[in-house]
């Protein structure tokens, strides 16, 4: 006989079907290279062996790894952010998930990224802000990458976002292939703090994909320490530890 159960059994596998047949037509891909994976989010043998998890075992300052003490550089020219903390370093892999965020549309790849980056969140983190785009750049975009990746980061931390906290007021050039010095002065005054009441008083992280020279990062810090915020440490998917390796802001 044919009872309520046997019809909510039915009900559930034809509610099913649609997946089975999405899952079939559109498989999982490798967010590094494309291929098919047995779930989403998940690497290929070769790309997750491609990749350098990092931990908490660099510079103190800045993060770099192989620094069990305070860097040389730290130590000469202090840093004004509460640390630098990436999910990855920068590479071949590792540099493929922004590409694919920021010009592919992919914005699944945002969720990827925010698993790695929410096990490398600061234990004493507020608030996290995203690094805005200015409003042209977001209008041709049509989405800003890090506030992508920072909401997903919240979903799994459960520390909240201030997405528009910090805006930036004028726009700037690409800065790929332009020398520390030039990126410094490309962002100089290029962002401002339009909520102060959202982070004065509180140890704010700001989220960004990837993390080169850190002249972008180094003005937003700049800009939320000025609106009072109690530090500001730095969250990133992936960092720059070869100078030449090339990559973002």
């Amino acid at each position: 006989m044919n009872g309520p159960g046997f019809a909510a059994g039915w009900g559930g596998a034809l509610r099913a079907v649609p997946r089975v047949v999405t899952d079939w037509a559109l498989p999982p891909r490798c967010p590094g290279c494309g291929e098919p994976v047995e779930a989403d989010h998940r690497f290929c043998a070769a790309c997750w062996g491609g990749l350098r998890f990092l931990d908490a075992s660099g510079c103190p300052g800045c993060g770099l790894p192989g620094e069990r003490l305070r860097c040389g550089r730290c130590l000469a020219d202090p840093p004004v952010h509460a640390g630098i903390h990436a999910a990855v370093a920068y590479g071949p892999i590792a540099r493929e998930l922004p590409i694919r965020l920021k010009h592919g549309g992919r914005i699944g790849v945002a969720d990827t990224m925010a698993g790695p980056m929410a096990r490398r969140m600061p234990a004493d983190a507020e608030l996290l802000v995203p690094v805005p785009l200015h409003r042209w750049r977001l209008w041709r975009r049509g989405f800003n990458q890090a506030v992508l990746i920072a909401a997903a980061v919240s979903r799994r931390s459960d520390v909240p976002v201030a997405r528009d906290a910090l805006v930036r007021v004028k726009p700037t050039p690409l800065l790929r292939g332009l020398s520390p010095r030039q990126r410094r002065a490309a962002v100089a005054s290029a962002f401002r703090v339009r909520d102060r009441a959202a982070v004065a008083g509180r140890r704010v992280v700001l989220v960004d994909d990837v993390y080169t020279t850190g002249a972008t990062a180094t003005a937003c810090v700049r800009a939320l320490l000025h609106a009072g915020a109690t530090s500001v440490a730095i969250l990133c998917w992936a960092r720059v530890i070869d100078r030449d390796a090339g990559g973002g802001d």
